[in-house]
């Protein structure tokens, strides 16, 4: 199967199913109660390719993450839905009832206050009570180090529910997908199975290449306020920490590229390593009908087709 070189493909998992996204089109795979694999696909252009400016570099990751967010919430609702749907039927109610918007509003909105407390407020308090404001360096390692320590407790926590080993399970058909796709191997589960779920441009590597970055970052903030106006207080600190999460988010997001490009360089090595240790955690070994999603998914957003496709029942919405 040929490719172009310069091609990357973007995916993620979702409940029973996986998402792919091409250069021009974004699909959604989702395996039915009824065994079929339903898909939706729809034309999706990066808005770093419409206008110059957002497509320059570190400006282009946060703009592409904030895409990604967005993208990852639309194709978690479907998936839901149509989760729900499968779950009405099978107790013959009515199928087409929906979630409600507001429900779902306000399940992001507090999730997104729970991701605050926990990952910024509490750090920053705990650092604060014990007396290590005026330390810029040590103050914001330590931070960065209870981050991750509670970033890794909640992986781990969330990895003991079964819901949420199906969906690592996807992640890791996603990630073996693409890895046969890059190296252009026929798209069929047997192929695909032989390749590892672990892959350096997913983004649990580049969650804790924020975590690191921000630990430079906010070291050298912290010591510019303090020469000119002394120890911040703590809201102060959280506030102008959060100005500067989209510089480190577009960082991140350089430095990722990069290390999908250079895998091999043993710097690479050392700072993609963490991330990809807690992969062993989010992608789990999938089964062959994972895989079998993963697969329409991706061919669906690249628009190509194989013979091996031939055997997997699946209908475009």
């Amino acid at each position: 199967m040929n490719k172009p070189k310069s091609l990357s493909i973007g995916g993620q998992a979702v409940i029973e199913g996986v998402v792919m996204r091409g250069p021009s089109y974004l699909a959604t795979a989702v395996r039915r109660k009824d065994k079929t694999i339903e898909v939706k696909k729809e034309e999706f252009i990066s808005i770093t390719k419409k206008h110059p400016l957002l497509g320059l570099p570190v400006i282009r990751g946060f703009v592409s993450l904030i895409e990604v967010l967005i993208i990852g919430l639309k194709t978690l609702q479907f998936s839901a839905e149509r989760a729900e749907l499968d779950e009405q039927l099978e107790k013959k109610k009515n199928p087409e009832k929906k979630k409600n918007n507001l429900d779902m509003l306000l399940a992001i909105l507090f999730a997104f206050l729970l991701a605050f407390v926990i990952f910024t407020y509490l750090p920053y308090q705990i650092a604060y009570l014990l007396h290590l404001s005026r330390e810029s360096l040590f103050f914001n390692l330590f931070t960065g180090l209870v981050r991750i320590f509670f970033f890794i407790g909640y992986v781990k926590l969330i990895s003991l529910m079964k819901d949420i080993q199906r969906i690592f399970q996807y992640h890791g058909a996603e990630h073996k997908t693409v890895h046969a796709y890059e190296n252009s191997v026929v798209l069929n589960p047997d192929n695909i199975a032989r390749y590892t779920t672990i892959h350096p441009r997913c983004g649990t590597s580049y969650v804790f290449l924020v975590l690191m970055v921000s630990i430079l970052v906010f070291s050298i903030l912290d010591t510019i306020y303090a020469a000119y106006f002394g120890v911040p207080a703590l809201f102060v600190r959280i506030f102008y920490h959060l100005l500067f999460v989209p510089f480190i988010a577009g960082i991140s997001y350089e430095v990722l590229k990069i290390s999908g490009k250079k895998i091999n360089n043993p710097f690479v090595k050392i700072i993609t390593l963490p991330g990809m240790l807690l992969q062993r955690i989010t992608t789990q070994p999938p089964d062959k009908e994972q895989l079998e999603v993963a697969i329409v998914a991706l061919e669906s957003a690249l628009e190509i087709s194989t013979p091996e496709k031939s055997g997997i029942i699946y209908r475009e919405l």
